[in-house]
């Protein structure tokens, strides 16, 4: 498995079934405190440590939808990557992440549909082995007759 791809665009002509890309990062303390502010989700679970201690995480998480906006950055910056349009996705949430956390977020090629220019992807993000949110998009990728 690679350390990273590159960024930029796979049309719709060059898409095959399987095709993978995926990216590695490490969420922060920095990030949490970013997409609070930029989100305006303030939720103590997120941002402090001694309110977060006494719930069922018993400590911080990030924000579930900035973990799936790494799953946005794949999409967006590698498959299909620039000038994909998102039409949808579902994510079921199976485990925190927390902060300091290293994510792999991943998509794969399950389905495609050349003449609507629409792609669909498995979505995961895993943490040390173990699958932290799971979904499926549907995208329509960019093409050549369009440029």
């Amino acid at each position: 498995m690679l350390d990273n791809f590159e960024r930029g665009t796979i049309c719709i002509e060059d898409i095959e079934m399987g095709m993978v890309r995926y990216l590695r990062k490490q969420v922060t303390d920095e990030d949490i405190e970013m997409f609070a502010k930029v989100s305006t989700d303030r939720n103590p679970v997120h941002l402090d440590e001694d309110y977060a201690r006494d719930t069922l995480f018993q400590g911080r998480i990030a924000h579930g939808m900035l973990t799936a906006g790494l799953i946005s950055a794949v999409i967006g910056e590698q498959l299909p990557g620039h000038g994909t349009i998102y039409m949808s996705q579902n994510l079921k949430f199976l485990a925190p992440v927390r902060p300091g956390d290293m994510v792999l977020a991943e998509v794969e090629v399950t389905g495609i549909e050349i003449d609507k220019r629409r792609v669909k992807l498995d979505c995961r993000c895993v943490v040390d082995g173990k699958k932290v949110l799971v979904g499926e998009a549907m995208v329509m990728a960019p093409s050549r007759k369009f440029d």
